[in-house]
């Protein structure tokens, strides 16, 4: 019984070891780092972008005024994440967004260790971009996407969860290897759906579908009003389209889908 007890605790011992050196290798550490800059680059341009919009904005403006700055906004996240994404895709994934990591672990692609990992990086990138923003706007105020006065916490969790859901959602489709090369396809659907939802979330919930995105601008003014939003929302979101996407829409290959439709002719 001893004997089997030792082997067992020695077993253990070396899958920790083997979990440890596949976290901490260098394409580990690589990838980690490709997530912390990529997130640094997109939450940059991201919210620079609206605290340049917000500081151009005239008060007499009116509804007019408010809907050129969301949409100029929103092209700006659209770029800055097609970029983010493009930069990293061919050394994490091009993640830059713990929903979209969650959402790959979900669906099997990712180890939860790896992910936990990911995220870190993804919110150290987040807050180094807002510290250095609030250091090159002269004290600006950092915008944190706090809910519109009509939307309450529930309708703000539920805005962020169908936005995310749809970015992940086509972040899995323009992963997927039946795709065949992907170029620069995947990371601009990403950013095009990204932007198309900012438009619609953003005046309502801050439009982040983004742990990230809202973790930095909160972590470095200390207003975390309404901050669970931003991460119940999105998390369940992209978890629940990471499900989706390999439960119904990753099984079966090729040859799979066309025995198919010979059965059906």
């Amino acid at each position: 019984m001893r004997v089997i007890k030792v082997s067992s605790f020695l077993r253990a011992g070396s899958q920790f070891l083997d979990v440890m050196e596949e976290l901490f290798s260098k394409s580990s550490l690589r990838s980690y780092f490709a997530e912390f800059v990529s997130t640094f680059i997109f939450v940059f341009a991201g919210l620079g972008s609206s605290i340049s919009a917000g500081m151009s904005a005239t008060p007499t403006a009116g509804t007019a005024g408010e809907n050129c700055h969301t949409l100029a906004v929103a092209v700006a996240h659209a770029f800055a994440l097609f970029a983010a994404v493009f930069a990293s895709a061919h050394i994490s994934g091009g993640h830059v967004n713990p929903a979209v990591t969650i959402g790959m672990v979900m669906g099997g692609h990712v180890r939860i260790l790896s992910g936990v990992c990911f995220c870190l990086a993804q919110l150290l990138g987040s807050t180094a971009a807002c510290i250095l923003l609030m250091l090159l706007t002269a004290g600006q105020a950092i915008p944190t996407g706090r809910l519109a006065p009509h939307v309450t916490g529930m309708g703000g969790a539920a805005t962020e969860f169908i936005g995310t859901f749809a970015l992940v959602y086509t972040a899995c489709a323009a992963r997927d290897p039946r795709k065949g090369p992907h170029g620069i396809a995947s990371p601009t659907a990403i950013g095009f759906v990204y932007g198309a939802n900012f438009m619609l979330t953003g005046p309502f919930a801050g439009g982040f579908m983004n742990p990230a995105r809202s973790f930095g601008p909160a972590a470095v003014t200390g207003d975390f009003r309404d901050h669970w939003v931003h991460w119940v929302g999105p998390i369940a979101g992209g978890g629940v389209a990471g499900l989706v996407y390999e439960i119904f829409m990753s099984q079966g290959s090729v040859n799979d889908r066309a025995r198919d439709q010979a059965d059906v002719v």
